[in-house]
């Protein structure tokens, strides 16, 4: 057995990462969940942004505490390697390639210790280590060369006092175990020495309020980055042919590739996979079908094989299920990962079967024996199965009661394997009678879950993440259908981390609904691998708003594919504040020739400016395209690109509102803009130019397009610089009695007070209701002419001045003559 485990260190063993990470940050999620966001999302980040840990620098210089660590903690989720990652420094010191100032490294288990309540450290190590009893007094002399290891802090049923108020400074003195490795810890035994101790993430973050500034570097395994799972495959399978085939199916299946970053499920998936290579030689097809989808499949097909192998009957094997079971859920439900003969005993465990020792590891001597399940997420699967095998309808519906009032979601995970069984073809992997009763009680309660799906963004979209991935796992889309009723919209509050796990289960209940009203992700962080999770569902899909979401021009395939399916029921798409380019408008393009769904399009707060700007322009006139409003704000465009507007605008006509504000496009060529404007095919009734580097000059060009154009209803031309001989051109051709135009804009467009008396026609137009002045230099003649047109105007229902300077009397005096039906805003 120990060449066995030296074979698999040694040859076998794949490189984690490990990095350094903040004293003990607070854990608001699933472990497992939430470590998956932040491995996602640590990925894209530069490398020096982290600080990677190797074995051989745990004991180096720490940049956190700045000083040479004696004491290290490493944590990390359960079955991301804690154990592993010991056994290799241990490896690695026995065969001289690490540390060879350490004489000797003491390796304990917490789990072991369990069983010992005082003890000193001299029996605490000759009980570990009886060869060194006899020579333990020359041995601890030297505290410098020696090492502990404490593995599986969040496993001790012992209490932990990390503050320095009890503490032991006698090797012989028996104390409570806690107290040990806290006196170790504070160097109260054995100044000099130093120590290594592990635990999950969300046990090490109870003890913040405590005083841990002994841990002089904390460490975080964050698992496997892909390289690495695709290593752990080659070394499994040691076959390249097998590895290859396995790698890629999982790396389809969205939700078991991403929880891959995990070792242990690394280990199960690769140990299901060539129990079915080895019974047949599946084709694509057949491997597809077959291969598990959800975890509650994954795990199901691995406890199927474990039976299948054993010729065991079915009633015996259902027994020691049902027992197990309520083991695994009394661990479960009272954070329990180790137990004893005691605990057995108490659940009638026959451990005289062969199939006990296929799902339970036993640890300890004599009768220091320990038992914990082959997995922490297997003790969550018999925990959930056991409902359906031996059923208990008050068990049940108090633990279903309960589910919510965890606050550290810990039963997650268990909810997702209860509802997986709610799936006929999962059942069917496990040659057992389920409970018609129990599969009743979970799905009334997943209905009654999901009653509070979000109508908005003040619902906890965590918790209601938490109910699709119960969905995902129970494969039911009427059941989806069924819960969701009418709801048709899904609003993310902002700043919210989307990963692929949750864009899975998410694209699942989406495809379920096929008739989505709104998709709202504005502000949200979302990783670049969700938006392939979710492309094959976006068409169903009314109105989507990917504001803020750090889109990239990669990503856009995914947006266009939506856009070209044959069955596109989108509408609005918001793109506007995130990473595109010119290269993005090729795509966007070619999807929007095939579209016949899109009616806006916000593509503000981009770059798009360069060569290929003129494809976009270009799709927007071909006759298919039925965009009605169209915002290019904030994209860096210049006069050359008013060309290209032109022949957009003048063939585009269902466009009724096009956003321009915020780009460069004064210069020669707006000219040409302007024409378009003037043409009897432009439709045009809302136009916004505000800070487009407009000039006195372009006045005129805007004139002839007010006389002509038909359709504008509103124009906003604030932020240029209007003032010059030519801002009267376009307000007499506002006074135009062809001029249809109902809202004028011209905040700050630098009008003085020689400007003022050309504002005189526009008491003239019988359109114009709305009037926007705010921020211009009028003073007395501007007071003058404006009094008169608030007094002539006949149209007129509101006029904005605010940030006109005047006189309180001058104010008082306007609001005096102005008459019913006017709104004035002035301050």
């Amino acid at each position: 057995m120990q060449e066995e485990q030296s074979f698999y260190i040694s040859e076998r063993y794949v490189n984690m990462t490990v990095v350094s990470i903040d004293h003990f940050r607070q854990r608001s999620q699933d472990e497992l969940t939430e470590t998956g966001r932040q491995h996602e999302h640590r990925m894209k980040k530069e490398s020096v942004m982290l600080e990677h840990i190797s074995l051989n620098k745990l004991f180096r210089w720490s940049r956190q505490t700045e000083c040479v660590p004696s004491v290290v903690m490493v944590c990390g989720v359960p079955g991301v390697g804690k154990t592993t990652l010991m056994q290799k420094f241990v490896y690695d010191w026995v065969t001289g390639k690490l540390y060879q100032r350490f004489a000797f490294v003491f390796f304990f288990k917490f789990r072991h210790l369990n069983k010992l309540d005082e003890v000193s450290l001299e029996d605490m190590i000759g009980g570990r280590f009886p060869h060194l009893e006899r020579h333990l007094g020359h041995i601890l002399q030297d505290p410098g060369k020696l090492l502990f290891i404490f593995d599986g802090l969040d496993e001790s049923s012992h209490d932990m006092d990390f503050t320095p108020s009890q503490l032991c400074d006698n090797i012989k003195q028996s104390v409570n175990i806690g107290m040990i490795v806290v006196s170790l810890l504070r160097k109260s035994l054995l100044e000099g020495c130093s120590l290594i101790m592990t635990s999950r993430p969300t046990k090490i973050a109870k003890l913040a309020s405590q005083n841990t500034d002994v841990f002089q570097r904390v460490c975080e395994i964050m698992g496997f980055f892909s390289g690495e799972r695709r290593m752990y495959f080659d070394q499994f399978f040691q076959n390249n042919v097998l590895s290859q085939m396995a790698f890629d199916h999982v790396k389809r299946n969205n939700t078991l590739y991403t929880f891959c970053y995990i070792p242990s499920y690394c280990w199960i998936l690769c140990t299901v996979l060539s129990m079915f290579f080895t019974t047949q030689r599946p084709s694509n097809d057949q491997l597809m079908s077959s291969f598990p989808k959800t975890l509650t499949q994954l795990f199901g097909t691995f406890v199927s094989n474990i039976l299948t192998n054993h010729s065991q009957g079915i009633s015996d094997a259902s027994e020691l299920m049902a027992s197990i079971g309520r083991m695994a859920e009394h661990g479960v439900e009272n954070q329990i990962l180790v137990f004893d003969e005691r605990d057995l005993g108490s659940f009638c465990v026959n451990t005289s079967s062969h199939l006990f020792s296929s799902f339970m590891i036993e640890a300890g001597h004599s009768s220091n024996v320990n038992f914990s399940f082959l997995h922490l997420t297997l003790q969550e699967f018999f925990a959930a199965l056991v409902h359906y095998l031996d059923y208990s309808q008050k068990k049940l519906q108090t633990l279903l009661g309960k589910t919510n009032i965890y606050a550290d979601s810990r039963a997650k995970i268990f909810l997702c394997f209860l509802c997986g069984f709610l799936d006929k073809s999962t059942r069917s992997l496990l040659s057992f009678e389920f409970s018609r009763t129990a599969l009743k009680d979970v799905t009334s309660w997943l209905q009654a879950s999901i009653a509070d799906v979000p109508h908005d963004t003040d619902i906890d979209m965590g918790k209601c993440l938490n109910i699709f991935a119960c969905l995902f796992e129970s494969q039911d889309r009427t059941l989806v259908k069924e819960c969701l009723g009418s709801n048709r919209n899904f609003a993310f509050p902002k700043v919210f981390h989307l990963t692929p796990v949750d864009c899975t289960s998410l694209a699942f209940v989406l495809e379920s609904c096929r008739e989505t009203e709104k998709l709202d992700f504005c502000k949200c962080a979302v990783q670049s691998e969700c938006w392939e999770r979710l492309a094959s569902v976006l068409h169903t899909i009314k109105i989507i708003n990917l504001s803020f979401t750090g889109l990239k021009d990669s990503n856009v395939q995914f947006i266009t594919s939506a856009l070209e399916h044959h069955e596109c029921r989108i509408q609005h798409l918001c793109l506007d504040h995130n990473r595109l380019t010119d290269s993005s408008c090729s795509q966007l393009a070619c999807a929007i020739r095939r579209n016949q769904s899109l009616r806006k399009l916000n593509l503000s707060h981009n770059t798009l400016e360069g060569p290929h700007f003129c494809d976009l322009t270009a799709a927007l006139s071909t006759p298919t395209c039925r965009i009605e409003e169209l915002f290019l704000n904030y994209n860096n465009l210049t006069d050359s690109s008013c060309s290209q507007l032109a022949s957009a605008i003048t063939k585009l006509q269902s466009l009724r509102i096009l956003g321009l504000s915020h780009n460069s496009l004064g210069g020669p060529q707006f000219h040409d803009f302007v024409t378009a404007l003037s043409s009897p095919t432009c439709r045009i009734e809302e136009l916004f130019l505000r800070q487009t580097g407009l000039e006195g000059r372009s006045c005129s060009e805007l004139s002839s397009a007010v006389r002509s154009n038909q359709s504008l209803r509103k124009l906003d031309l604030s932020g240029n610089d209007l003032a010059g001989p030519h801002f009267g051109d376009l307000m007499s051709a506002l006074s135009n009695p062809a001029c249809r135009i109902e809202k004028l804009v011209m905040e700050d467009t630098k009008l003085t007070d020689e400007q003022a008396p050309l504002l005189a026609p526009l008491s003239n137009n019988t359109s114009l209701t709305h009037l926007d002045l705010t921020s211009n230099g009028f003073k007395d003649h501007g007071y003058i002419i404006i009094k008169k047109l608030i007094q002539q105007s006949i149209a007129l229902t509101e006029i904005r001045l605010p940030g006109l300077g005047w006189s309180d009397q001058q104010i008082q005096d306007l609001k005096r003559v102005h008459r019913p039906g006017l709104t004035l805003k002035i301050s």
